[in-house]
């Protein structure tokens, strides 16, 4: 009796029933009363019936007239269990369409608690219930999205992990069996593989920070347009070498209370994968304008390359963890696959937010956004 088909039927049932029941005594009460009021044939006993006196039924109703009230009754019992049933019908149906619903439900909730990610339910109504569906739906999506990626990042932090460690490996155990020289340039290359390998410990590190809300923030006043100019001053060499424009659109000052250090990794970041991907003879543009958007006024500082472009289907993903358009890069051509991670982790601290459009063929722009 704990179900809550029971429970809505029981509930219509007694609903129908009391009224049903109210009906028929009333209706019997009131035939009977004025039917024997008309064969009186007198107004002043007509008004003594209403009033509750009562005459002696048996000198007044003959046996047709008997036969003929005990037939009325007998419909309208037999109205009054036919509405009953069909009462009882109509509430057990009403119950089975919310619980039936609730029931999948339910079901669909124990397999995700045992791990089996991914169920879905129906959705076969566009009322409440329907929209729990809808909203279960989209969670068992995005559990199913988030565990997939957790395995992913196991996997990828351990094959980052394993390449320079592998290749430390691999140069000692040769400078101890004599087949590797230990000279000067040896000795830098493994130097060289510690840093990438301390670097990437750092970042994630930073980003497990970041998402735990423990990575503080020290902010000041800070001219955005001199943090901008400097970030692409300090990389305009290496845009250089492969024939890339590279440019500041920005009006002074523009200041803004930011953790510069943090807000400098984010742009040296999206400038370093900008001229990445940017083929030679390309160009680069940073511009940095005042934008008004969903009733907020924010600083914007956007980036934009002539490169060769995201396709649309990896663009809600380019900020998770490792992720990589090109799945065959490695850390020396595609980088670590946590740098973006990382800058919309740092962000969203400021309280801001990133977004991205590309086109394939045409670049792409890195849109920054900072509370104003």
């Amino acid at each position: 009796m704990n179900s809550i088909t029971y429970r809505i039927t029981g509930l219509m049932f007694l609903m129908v029933l009391f009224t049903v029941v109210s009906l028929i005594t009333l209706a019997e009460w009131q035939m009977t009363d004025l039917f024997h009021n008309y064969l009186l044939g007198s107004s002043d006993r007509m008004t003594d019936g209403f009033s509750g006196h009562q005459p002696m039924h048996g000198q007044l109703l003959g046996a047709s007239e008997l036969i003929y009230l005990s037939s009325v009754h007998r419909a309208l019992i037999w109205v009054g269990l036919a509405i009953l049933v069909f009462g009882l019908g109509v509430s057990f149906a009403l119950a089975r369409s919310i619980t039936v619903p609730l029931r999948k439900l339910n079901q669909a909730a124990a397999q995700i608690a045992e791990g089996h990610f991914g169920q879905k339910v129906l959705v076969e109504s566009k009322d409440e219930v329907g929209q729990l569906a809808n909203a279960f739906n989209h969670m068992t999506e995005v559990l199913a999205v988030n565990n997939r990626l957790r395995r992913q990042l196991l996997v990828d932090v351990a094959h980052e992990l394993k390449t320079p460690l592998t290749v430390i490996q691999g140069n000692l155990e040769g400078m101890i069996d004599g087949v590797v020289a230990r000279d000067s340039g040896q000795l830098h290359s493994l130097l060289d593989e510690t840093k990438q390998l301390n670097r990437m410990i750092k970042d994630l590190r930073e980003l497990s920070l970041a998402e735990a809300g423990q990575l503080s923030l020290e902010k000041e006043p800070a001219d955005l347009c001199q943090l901008l100019t400097r970030a692409v001053n300090m990389l305009k060499p290496l845009a250089e070498e492969k024939d890339i424009a590279i440019q500041v659109i920005a009006p002074q000052p523009v200041m803004a209370d930011i953790d510069i250090q943090r807000l400098n990794q984010v742009v040296y970041n999206l400038l370093t994968n900008a001229i990445r991907y940017t083929p030679p003879g390309g160009e680069i543009t940073v511009e940095l304008r005042e934008t008004a958007e969903a009733g907020s006024c924010w600083r914007q500082i956007a980036i934009q390359d002539t490169g060769q472009g995201i396709p649309a289907e990896h663009l809600p993903h380019i900020f998770n963890h490792f992720y990589r358009v090109n799945a065959a890069r490695d850390r020396r051509s595609g980088g670590s696959g946590i740098g973006l991670a990382i800058v919309k982790r740092l962000v969203e601290l400021h309280g801001g937010k990133i977004m991205v459009e590309s086109q394939l063929g045409k670049g792409s722009i890195f849109y920054v956004y900072l509370p104003r």
